[in-house]
């Protein structure tokens, strides 16, 4: 079985870096006609909508690689459904930076190897429980960061908006998600790790 979950985990790789994303909901709409973004606005917006696609890769490789570590075909699947929904958020922050007429981060490779890396350590070393309490912890940090985007994105653009409220939402759900299931409470030091490669990633990518 091993050889055929290494052979998953490559095309989810190759998925989630070089083909489109396709998304199995809609688009979230905008309550509000957008307005017409200014140079500088749209910029941003770009710059901020990089960043969040960039948490999605990480998202896509963080599961991918706990589910090849994880022991428990039910916690498999629920990784799985985990994954699908962030496959949602990947394709509406694609779609976003192409309306934008800009472009993801050029280091998604550097990023997904690292949250890969990490997914596969944190259930193979220390179990599904523990992989678990990674999901809850870095969906709880991703929320925060969502959160901070909602604050900074230019007033005019609802659209961007509407991606991040539903992203937010999701991530919510799947932090409840892991919690219900079993997971562990992280220390504190590798809480702290996670913020600071967390704020290492999201200043590089809102530029390159």
């Amino acid at each position: 079985m091993f050889p055929n979950a290494l052979i998953l985990a490559a095309d989810s790789a190759l998925r989630t870096l070089f083909a489109e994303p396709r998304a199995s909901r809609p688009m979230p709409l905008a309550p509000r006609a957008e307005l017409v973004l200014t140079s500088e606005d749209r910029r941003e917006s770009a710059a901020l909508m990089r960043v969040n696609h960039v948490g999605e890769v990480c998202a896509q490789a963080l599961y991918t690689g706990q589910a090849l570590a994880c022991q428990s075909p039910a916690l498999r699947a629920q990784l799985a459904e985990a994954s699908r929904e962030e496959t949602d958020h990947l394709a509406w922050t694609k779609q976003r930076l192409d309306d934008l007429n800009d472009r993801p981060s050029l280091l998604n490779p550097l990023w997904y190897a690292g949250a890969f890396a990490i997914g596969y350590a944190a259930g193979k070393l220390g179990g599904d429980r523990v992989s678990l309490g990674f999901v809850v912890e870095t969906e709880r940090q991703v929320e925060a960061h969502l959160q901070s985007h909602m604050d900074r994105l230019p007033a005019a653009d609802n659209a961007s908006r509407a991606i991040v409220a539903q992203m937010k939402a999701d991530e919510i759900a799947h932090a409840q998600m892991a919690m219900k299931a079993g997971a562990v409470e992280l220390p504190g030091p590798v809480k702290s790790g996670m913020q600071l490669a967390a704020k290492v990633m999201t200043t590089v990518a809102h530029r390159i």
